[in-house]
């Protein structure tokens, strides 16, 4: 009998790596940094994070809106995490990736939002417009906070 030479490859999810600090809930002010698009996108923005995970997914939602993603964890150095999450409405995609230095109950980081406006035939990209925010979150409820 012959064997074939077979190599299984197993990972960790990036998920696991992200520390534990940045689950919770958090208040997130949002300014704008550049844009090509000033007439698509805010000035500043603030909102509600609920960040959390389940097994290896990590999840964001926003109580206010009701809106909840499953995020892609694409790297943790330390306490720099970065993630990104995909949305499509109607015709138009939005790739949302966030990199930010957690400290303690803050972070600061940035924002980087790409619009593609999709065509209706054949669904290939006819506009792509783009904005990055400058971030800064503050924890208001999780573990952490609990902690004190």
């Amino acid at each position: 009998m012959v064997f074939a030479d077979t190599t299984l490859k197993t990972g960790i999810s990036l998920v696991e790596n992200v520390p534990s600090g940045l689950f919770g809930t958090w208040r997130v002010a949002a300014v704008l940094d550049k844009t090509d698009s000033p007439e698509v996108f805010r000035n500043k923005s603030a909102d509600l994070w609920n960040l959390s995970k389940n097994n290896s997914v990590m999840n964001l939602s926003n109580p206010f809106t009701g809106a909840s993603a499953d995020l892609s964890v694409e790297f943790v150095k330390g306490n720099v995490i970065k993630f990104t999450k995909e949305g499509v409405s109607d015709n138009q995609k939005l790739i949302d990736t966030v990199e930010i230095k957690l400290e303690g109950n803050k972070f600061t980081g940035k924002n980087y939002l790409t619009l593609k406006t999709l065509s209706t035939a054949d669904n290939k990209v006819i506009k792509v417009q783009s904005a990055v925010y400058v971030l800064a979150g503050e924890k208001i409820s999780g573990m952490s906070v609990l902690d004190k």
